[in-house]
């Protein structure tokens, strides 16, 4: 088959983009190699479970980098690992992100979103949903999670932009990834002098961690703290704005917990993942031959017709079981169930809070990611009722 290449085409802000339609394709990387592009959901959940597929990011080509110039993940970026590092890694963050542990939170998760809608009824009728409320909560409930004073929060969503864009220099995303670096480094030393109760003292005392592994971790915790979140509740929004008859689903708490797996379903936010095969596998008829990178669509696998009736529509009432929007296997999300709690608290609170929240720009004027790692929109102009406070 005649190899598709990058950039993929955009397919509008809800829609994965069309090259994903297919359940197979070849792929060439901008480098020069050959791979494949997988969007059929079994194939990826095999992929994802069978270890002859590696993450090491020293191994792969993506549509950013290239395996001959990726040096090996440093020491705690265990996303770019394969067990036992992982593993070993990873075991000291799973009693830290439980579903208990999470859901204890929500008190204060729904303190922090009262504060965001307060501060966005007084500065009224008119705001930008992303900055008024989808960016900050993730951020503010991340940094308390870590430790980090919430004075830092402003400039760790800037470096954070700066690090996704695909249409920066190169030297401006390195510059902004050492910034971070530079003061979680720092801010580890303190906690180790002088802990206190959250998520970064804990990994410091409680394991024998290296200062530069704990720092590395809590880089990758903050990225993914960040950006996803924001972005589904930014992009969620949109979509619910644009069909206002389903979200007493999302209000109602009985049917809460559903909604929100189907809008983790439906929307495009993470594009996927990669994997190198360290041996020649054959997975549903396709050979991949060793050293081939395997780029797997999740939002394709979350529209495979295979799995999900009517798969471009959002419905908040479906059966939205099986979905890939945290990946699959070892590398699943570890923050998935905290994910879940800020999307439960924060989307039920907005509509309730503004029952007419509209729309304050035609849909077509909403900037959307396309240029950015995680999709979403950049912005998302919404007004109200002023009298509502």
């Amino acid at each position: 088959m005649e190899p598709i290449t990058y950039p993929l085409t955009s397919d509008g802000p809800f829609n994965p983009p069309k090259e994903v339609r297919a359940p197979v394709s070849r792929l060439r990387y901008p480098d020069g190699t050959l791979g494949w592009l997988i969007s059929k959901r079994s194939m990826i959940r095999e992929i994802l479970a069978d270890p002859r597929f590696s993450a090491r990011q020293e191994l792969r080509s993506t549509f950013f980098s290239s395996a001959a110039t990726t040096p090996p993940a440093r020491p705690g970026m265990f996303i770019g690992m394969d067990p036992p590092d992982h593993t070993r890694y990873r075991k000291h963050l799973t009693g830290q992100f439980t579903v208990r542990r999470m859901r204890k939170l929500t008190e204060h998760i729904e303190q922090v979103t009262g504060q965001y809608l307060d501060r966005m009824a007084d500065e009224g009728p008119v705001a930008d949903l992303v900055q008024s409320f989808a960016a900050p909560i993730p951020a503010q409930v991340i940094c308390e999670l870590l430790g980090a004073p919430l004075d830092y929060r402003e400039r760790f969503m800037t470096e954070a932009m700066t690090m996704s864009r695909t249409d920066v220099p190169k030297q401006d995303v390195t510059a902004a990834v050492m910034s971070v670096s530079a003061y979680l480094g720092t801010l580890v030393k303190e906690k180790r002098k002088s802990p206190t109760d959250n998520l970064l003292s804990g990994l410091i005392h409680d394991s024998d961690l290296t200062d530069e592994e704990v720092t590395n971790i809590a880089f990758l915790l903050l990225g993914g703290g960040l950006d996803t979140t924001a972005n589904v509740l930014g992009l969620g929004t949109f979509a619910l704005l644009l069909d206002s008859t389903q979200i007493p689903v999302l209000t109602d708490p009985a049917t809460v917990d559903n909604a929100i797996e189907e809008l983790l379903r439906y929307l495009p936010v993470v594009p996927g993942t990669a994997r190198s095969a360290l041996e020649d596998v054959e997975v549903d008829g396709v050979l991949v031959k060793a050293g081939e990178t395997v780029m797997l669509s999740l939002p394709g696998a979350n529209r495979d017709t295979a799995k999900f009736a009517d798969p471009d529509a959002l419905d908040l009432r479906r059966d939205t079981h099986g979905h890939v929007a945290f990946g699959h296997g070892v590398h699943q999300c570890l923050g998935q169930q905290l994910a879940r709690v800020e999307m439960r608290v924060a989307f039920p609170a907005l509509f309730r809070r503004f029952p007419d929240l509209a729309m304050a720009v035609s849909p077509d004027e909403v900037p959307v990611r396309d240029d950015m790692v995680i999709f979403g929109v950049h912005a998302l102009p919404v007004t109200w009722d002023v009298g509502q406070k």
